[in-house]
């Protein structure tokens, strides 16, 4: 078993809850998770994860998007914490594109942020800053409601990349 994952287990409830926390951002993935220990290895953990997402409520799904910076944004923090730097890793296509495609996306978030309720959130890990604007520009023309599958799937997946980066710490 890994390391990561049997020192995690054997904390008290609430600790493992905050500790995973930001691998998704929602509070009850996080409990909900955390309530299903001991988790045996990570193919389990990873496969738990999908399962509870899946389950998880509209509003559970916002406040998992509101844990995001927006795409071209960063979030500072003081923390020590290496899960604090994965939003800017997860970014840095962006942070070293031309100030063009910048400023197009900063665009873009605000024209999207107007026509849904949340951020634009895309597993941004491995694309550049014209893909990622692609991206945003094509699920500008989606409705509400496949919008929101969209990025709930999105927010999978890049729940499933910070679980793996969480275990390997």
């Amino acid at each position: 078993m890994n390391a990561a994952l049997t020192r995690w287990n054997r904390l008290p409830g609430k600790e493992a809850e905050n500790e995973i926390l930001p691998c998704c951002g929602s509070n009850a993935w996080a409990a909900q998770v955390a309530t299903r220990r001991p988790i045996a290895n990570e193919a389990a953990l990873l496969a738990l994860s999908d399962e509870i997402w899946c389950r998880l409520s509209e509003t559970d799904w916002l406040q998992a998007f509101r844990s995001h910076p927006r795409i071209g944004e960063s979030l500072t923090h003081a923390s020590t914490d290496k899960s604090a730097a994965w939003p800017a890793q997860e970014q840095q296509k962006v942070a070293d594109a031309a100030d063009a495609v910048k400023i197009a996306l900063a665009e873009g978030n605000r024209e999207y942020e107007r026509r849904f309720p949340h951020i634009f959130i895309v597993c941004a890990t491995g694309k550049t800053a014209p893909e990622i604007l692609a991206i945003l520009r094509r699920r500008l023309r989606n409705d509400a409601a496949t919008e929101l599958r969209e990025a709930a799937e999105q927010q999978r997946l890049i729940t499933q990349i910070r679980l793996k980066k969480w275990l390997g710490q």
